[in-house]
């Protein structure tokens, strides 16, 4: 029986990136959001399918590369996710920006399960991201940024519409190349 590469420090990592990435653009650019018929359509949505999508993938595919794919996309879904969990608990938009220190608790909070995980797993996390930079590295760093990226092309501020659509650029290019090294090495 084959078993699943170790991914929980991948959907972990990708966790914390997400979530870092999503409480940044939420500070730096507030107002900036994704408006449809008079709604504003917050990044926990987005979140939910990547969710969705990554844990489909993960029950459904037996295949090592596609199981790294679907624990980035876990992982990033809910950090997206997470950083909405103020406007989610209170339902009111004050209560999303206001305190410091719900950010302060989950970043701590992540930072010390990160340490925890590190010392616990030191000798798997090494071998996995050792397997994972000597193999597939572009695709996945590539399906990490398209992720995260396309998650604010949609926006209504022009730089943030702007950096989302060349970091997607900057994505779909590691993923081709990657494809592109393959059919190489198979000629």
């Amino acid at each position: 029986m084959k078993t699943k590469p170790n991914l929980s420090m991948l959907a972990l990592v990708s966790f914390i990136e997400a979530f870092t990435v999503a409480r940044i653009f939420t500070i730096v650019y507030p107002a900036a959001a994704l408006h449809i018929g008079g709604f504003r359509i917050h990044h926990f949505w987005y979140g939910i399918a990547l969710i969705v999508i990554g844990g489909w993938l993960g029950i459904s595919v037996e295949s090592e590369r596609i199981s790294r794919v679907a624990a980035i996309l876990f992982g990033s879904g809910g950090g997206l996710l997470v950083d909405e969990v103020g406007l989610l608990l209170t339902l009111s938009a004050p209560a999303y920006w206001e305190e410091f220190t719900y950010t302060f608790v989950i970043v701590l909070l992540t930072v010390v399960s990160m340490l925890i995980l590190l010392f616990r797993y030191s000798k798997v996390i090494s071998a996995e991201f050792t397997q994972f930079l000597r193999s597939n590295a572009s695709l996945y760093i590539g399906i990490f940024l398209a992720a995260i990226s396309a998650a604010f092309i949609l926006t209504n501020n022009l730089i943030i519409r702007t950096a989302s659509s060349v970091t997607t650029l900057v994505a779909v290019i590691f993923i081709l190349v990657y494809f592109a090294h393959r059919i190489r090495g198979k000629r």
